[in-house]
């Protein structure tokens, strides 16, 4: 069975986002895990409640097939967190394929993981867009965005588009 891992903000992860990339994965038989900061509840948002797992710091990229980084007001602060960047930088050399959904593609950028490769984000204010060129990324400001072994989604609405893009 292919595997999948799914990094969530400990607080603050993004329900919607985290639920429509989970069903796409799910519906193409992935098994999904779920990582944070820490091992333990994790609390959305939009108060939905998950356990993680494995901790960022313990993730053995080996195996997983897929790995999707998920947005929300948590995730913001994960794009200054050095083992989130750390995983990111790791998660990129195996090759695999992996992605960000909302404000979480600024983790990616901010592990220098974006370098030119084409990318979304949530970017309601033009700040996140503006972040991820900082960082050497081509900004499309497109719902889901696919480059080779990357794909990016800019929100909620595009979290079930986001899942089915990763499994693909």
């Amino acid at each position: 069975m292919t595997s999948a891992l799914i990094i969530i903000a400990q607080h603050g992860y993004q329900d919607r986002e985290l639920d429509g990339t989970r069903k796409g994965l799910l519906e193409a038989d992935f098994e999904v895990t779920i990582c944070s900061k820490d091992v333990g509840p994790c609390t959305g948002k939009l108060g939905g409640h998950e356990d993680a797992t494995v901790a960022m710091r313990d993730v053995d990229v080996s195996q997983f097939d897929r790995f999707a980084f998920i947005g929300g007001p948590g995730a913001r602060e994960l794009k200054d967190d050095v083992e989130a960047q750390e995983l990111a930088r790791r998660i990129h050399s195996s090759g695999k394929i992996y992605g960000a959904i909302c404000i979480a593609p600024t983790i990616l950028a901010a592990a220098g993981v974006l370098k030119g490769k084409n990318a979304t984000v949530w970017n309601k204010d033009d700040e996140p867009g503006k972040f991820l060129e900082l960082h050497g990324a081509v900004f499309t400001n497109e719902d889901v965005t696919v480059d080779g072994n990357l794909v990016t989604a800019n929100g909620p609405d595009a979290a079930e588009a986001f899942g089915r893009a990763l499994a693909k």
